[in-house]
């Protein structure tokens, strides 16, 4: 039995790719008359203007956090440096393996005076913050058939981010680099989170407010929607995030995110508006990306 789960691991990104595309391509089919018949005015595209430019300040703010990640490990961080680096970075997590992006960061912080086990560490955390407040943003916003599994989810994340999960981890890394490097550990060269990571957790969960307001923005574009639905699209949203961060699947959770937006929010939207929505997300959320790595890359060199 371990022996075919360990032949059949490799594969599951492709799997798990195939049948949300399969399954986007089937919900297309169905409605594609729904989706061609959505036209965008100018004010559609005004709002549109101003769901890219808030996802691209989601990502600068992203970038400033993962410097209070670095601080929570006792390490001094510029926060212009950060976020220069976090978004010069990201982009890279559309190559295949969806690691790179974490190797680079952690490449820069190295080459910054960081200490290895630190930009690990900040690496392996920053997801998991991110995974916390998606999963605090759905359970807030959680209806009666989900609370309970969102709760014991959040608390499981939530006890794997406290000091007593974290600091033998990194007390772990740091005899692991000094077995390689054939080296002594000093005194206080073991890095370990004194407190709770509050404050990182809370500007993750600005993060996912931000994007949330971002894909809402793209709904309101296509179509009225009332504001008492706004909660659902966050909701919805956080957890097809969530999914989308967490599943092995396509780089950056292509696929992943865009079919469990419309599972979640198929019985309360039409199909081709959140075809539509997520489309346009996903094209957005590409180019904020991208032009906030060319934005960190001109300051960089504006700097010098």
């Amino acid at each position: 039995m371990k022996q075919l789960i360990s032949r059949l691991k490799p594969h599951l990104r492709w799997v798990i790719f195939g049948a949300t595309l399969f399954f986007l391509a089937t919900a297309f089919k169905q409605n594609w008359q729904e989706v061609a018949a959505i036209e965008i005015g100018l004010q559609g595209w005004c709002i549109l203007g101003l769901a890219l430019l808030g996802t691209m300040l989601a990502q600068t703010w992203a970038g400033w956090v993962w410097g209070w990640i670095l601080e929570e490990f006792n390490q001094t961080a510029d926060p212009i440096w950060a976020t220069r680096t976090f978004l010069k970075t990201n982009i890279a997590k559309y190559l295949p393996g969806n690691i790179w992006h974490f190797y680079r960061r952690v490449w820069a912080a190295q080459n910054a005076g960081i200490s290895l086990e630190a930009a690990t560490l900040s690496v392996v955390v920053e997801p998991l913050l991110m995974a916390s407040a998606a999963l605090a943003m759905g359970l807030l916003l959680a209806t009666s058939n989900t609370w309970l599994w969102q709760s014991a989810a959040l608390a499981v994340v939530a006890t794997t981010l406290h000091p007593r999960v974290l600091s033998p981890v990194a007390e772990r890394l740091s005899l692991v680099k000094a077995k390689a490097f054939r080296s002594e550990i000093s005194e206080g060269s073991i890095f370990q989170m004194k407190r709770y990571p509050l404050r990182p957790w809370l500007g993750e969960l600005g993060f996912l407010v931000w994007r949330g307001a971002g894909f809402v923005l793209i709904v309101l574009a296509l179509s009225p929607v009332s504001p008492q639905q706004f909660p659902l699209l966050i909701s919805g949203f956080s957890l097809a995030w969530l999914l989308g961060l967490i599943l092995p699947g396509a780089p950056g959770g292509l696929g992943v995110f865009e079919a469990t937006a419309l599972a979640l929010l198929d019985n309360t939207f039409s199909t081709g508006l959140i075809l539509s929505a997520v489309a346009i997300y996903r094209v957005v959320s590409i180019l904020a990306e991208a032009g906030g790595a060319g934005l960190a890359w001109l300051d960089e060199r504006w700097r010098g």
